[in-house]
């Protein structure tokens, strides 16, 4: 694939390394001279000097004939400006990178779409998202965003203790916002259907809004879970991404603060997050906020030994799983030795949900799941295409394909029966890996 990389900063520079190593062909754009002249000089790939928000500068690093733009700047605006032109200059695809929450809050406006930007990418709430992974669901296989963030994959296995064993799945009540995607048994993978029965030891596939999902987890596994104290060190966005996402009944968070200004603004946007105005980087501070007691403990702090010295500092006072950000690669080999359980680093996450997006047509992202030959596929439903005719019941789909979900504009939906698709919504499709060229064809490959 063709793919421009406005950006020759670390995300950039990272994602273009792992583009390379792809095979693809990558074009960085930067405004700084010495960083042209490394990435020619260490990376195969063609550098061009300027800004990324000119037209010239974009026409010259071949963003017309793209398959992908990628605009991966440190400025927001600069970033929404070129993928917007970008797409309106002919690439096929574009992503921008944002980092202040107003861009990606589609209650105030849907900048996403006023730019024309197939997607906006936020490195804090990725690595908050991480995070969220590992607390919400410990032993999960994986999870995974969908339909702009606003659909969560879950898998994970089903306990002999789970109070949905040998029913039928039409039986279980689930939110009208959450299906079983498919069943792994005994070295068999399959799409579920309403009358499949659940076995202790089957792993499941669960897709649905994040809230939903999580709430249908205690019956896979073993009943109500224990409400779990979470202390997150650090009030930066990545910090607040992850105390909003664990907000609930399920666990009782606190949020180590050193700023009292960023504190009071985290308090009035946090509904049942505690701030407390302190530095987490002073032992003392810890053991008054009772660390030790803690289930999880999350250094997000802005420097990486800050975070990695918080984390000792929690494990020796007793907290059980210690997190953290790691932004530098050469500590990934340091971490699990001082006992840091899950260290993120954000350019590898932004990186893995970039590799989702190398696709051909109307296929917006693709996700194998663990085992198998089933995959998790979002579509952009195209016109004039067989899907837009009919309602769901009476489209012809091949046996082994679930539509689990539609976005249609801002709003994610599990559809029904007698739900029509249309131009321009995005579908999330269960599907066997021998049928998706035949899935494609039927939502954006006409007759």
């Amino acid at each position: 694939m063709r793919i421009v990389v406005l950006g020759g900063g670390t995300v950039g520079t990272s994602i273009s390394e792992m583009l390379c190593q792809s095979r693809h062909s990558v074009t960085v754009v930067d405004d700084n001279a010495g960083s042209v002249r490394d990435l020619n000089e260490t990376l195969d790939v063609r550098a061009v000097l300027g800004s990324a928000s000119q037209s010239s500068v974009l026409f010259q690093a071949g963003v017309a004939g793209a398959d992908l733009c990628l605009a991966m700047t440190g400025n927001d605006e600069v970033n929404l400006v070129a993928g917007s032109m970008a797409k309106a200059m002919g690439a096929r695809r574009t992503i921008a990178r944002v980092y202040a929450p107003v861009f990606r809050d589609l209650s105030t406006f849907d900048y996403q779409r006023h730019f024309n930007i197939d997607r906006l990418l936020s490195l804090e709430h990725l690595t908050a998202m991480e995070f969220a992974r590992g607390i919400r669901h410990p032993g999960s296989v994986a999870v995974e965003n969908l339909a702009r963030g606003e659909l969560g994959v879950q898998e994970i296995d089903v306990s002999k203790k789970s109070s949905a064993l040998d029913q039928p799945l039409k039986s279980l009540g689930l939110p009208k916002a959450v299906r079983v995607g498919s069943i792994q048994r005994e070295g068999q993978f399959w799409i579920a259907g309403a009358e499949d029965r659940l076995q202790a030891g089957d792993r499941i596939t669960l897709i649905g809004r994040h809230a939903e999902v999580d709430q249908v987890c205690s019956m896979f596994r073993h009943g109500k879970m224990p409400k779990q104290e979470i202390v997150i060190a650090g009030g930066g966005e990545s910090g607040f991404h992850l105390a909003r996402a664990l907000e609930g009944l399920r666990y009782k968070v606190v949020l180590m603060e050193a700023d009292r200004d960023r504190c009071e603004h985290l308090a009035a946007r946090l509904k049942s997050t505690t701030v407390v105005h302190s530095d987490a980087t002073r032992r003392i501070n810890l053991e008054e906020e009772r660390v030790g007691r803690a289930d999880v403990f999350v250094a997000c702090m802005g420097d990486d030994e800050a975070s990695i010295m918080a984390g000792v500092e929690a494990r020796e006072l007793g907290t059980q799983t210690i997190m953290a950000i790691v932004r530098r690669p050469d500590y990934a080999n340091v971490v699990a030795k001082l006992g840091i359980d899950l260290a993120v680093s954000p350019r590898e996450v932004v990186a893995k949900q970039v590799l989702g997006y190398l696709n051909e047509g109307p296929l917006i992202s693709r996700m194998h799941l663990g085992a198998g030959n089933i995959s998790v596929i979002e579509i952009e439903v195209l016109s004039d295409t067989l899907a837009t005719e009919h309602v769901l019941a009476k489209l012809e789909l091949p046996s082994q394909c679930l539509i689990a979900a539609v976005l249609r504009g801002e709003f994610a939906m599990v559809p029904g029966a007698d739900d029509r698709l249309q131009a321009g919504d995005t579908v999330v499709v269960l599907v066997a890996d021998e049928v998706i060229d035949d899935v494609i064809k039927l939502f954006g490959g006409g007759h």
